[in-house]
């Protein structure tokens, strides 16, 4: 299945954590929480994983913010995966696919009371060549809205799959024949050839006209080779292009509570 990063953003999460935390707390009286406090403006850290060297520190900068930032780390990694749980043993939740120079990341608005776990994931693997996509002016038409939208779910066609090679192999496996179909003026159909054997899954990746850098857009699964997007209104001209990754080392757990909450 494939995840539209930009909707598992925070708020999002969030609300689906709030739900289950309810429900939780009804069954349980709300005791399964760590209520120990912790210390607005003092960053709460560990020791980096061996292998990784990247240390991460989270600082609750209001009772319900919390400020994650890292360091260090090995050379040569694509991104990093931000991901919490409400138990250090998980289940881990994804919060983002962040590119390798953003470096710090802002959990709002959680809930009270409540302990917060974190860990980074380093992904890496090599990406396609990038194509440029001008989208029509002005929104959807009638036209538009009333079509089939049937080109939008990911998909794996055998026919653009090759017998592939590992992404541990130095630039082996990077997608090719990376084309964008302008469906509408929000939509755009991305198709290309999967040529890693081992890949973990793609990221499909954008850069607007005024931006500096590629970031994640959607997370596919392994071995898909076609997808659509509904683009946002800083998309309507942009460069793309597609990335097939693998997971690398992890970087130490932080953990931190939430103070009470501030509102009425």
């Amino acid at each position: 299945m494939s995840v539209p990063v930009r909707i598992a953003a925070p708020t999002a999460l969030v609300l689906a954590l709030l739900l289950a935390l309810s429900a939780c707390s009804a069954t349980t009286g709300g005791g399964g929480a760590d209520r120990r406090p912790a210390t607005a403006g003092h960053p709460v850290a560990g020791k980096a994983d061996a292998a990784s060297g990247v240390v991460l520190s989270a600082e609750r900068t209001t009772p319900t913010d919390i400020d994650l930032r890292w360091r260090g780390g090995g050379s040569g990694a694509s991104g990093h995966v931000l991901e919490f749980a409400t138990e250090e043993s998980g289940p881990y939740t994804v919060l983002q696919y962040l590119p390798p120079q953003v470096t710090s990341y802002r959990h709002p608005d959680l809930i009270p009371n409540t302990t917060f776990f974190y860990r980074l994931r380093a992904f890496r693997g090599p990406a396609s060549k990038p194509v440029s996509v001008t989208l029509p002016k002005g929104e959807l038409t009638a036209e538009d809205e009333n079509s089939s939208h049937d080109w939008l779910p990911a998909r794996k066609d055998p026919k653009r799959t090759v017998p592939g090679r590992p992404l541990r192999s130095t630039g082996a496996g990077a997608p090719t024949g990376f084309k964008a179909t302008v469906k509408h003026a929000n939509g755009i159909l991305f198709t290309w050839t999967d040529r890693a054997s081992d890949e973990a899954g793609f990221l499909l990746e954008s850069r607007t006209r005024t931006g500096s850098a590629y970031e994640p857009v959607v997370v596919l699964d392994p071995d898909v080779n076609s997808t659509g997007l509904i683009t946002l209104p800083t998309e309507k001209e942009a460069s793309y292009r597609v990335r097939a990754f693998t997971y690398g080392e992890r970087s130490n757990v932080v953990r931190l509570t939430t103070g009470g909450s501030t509102g009425p």
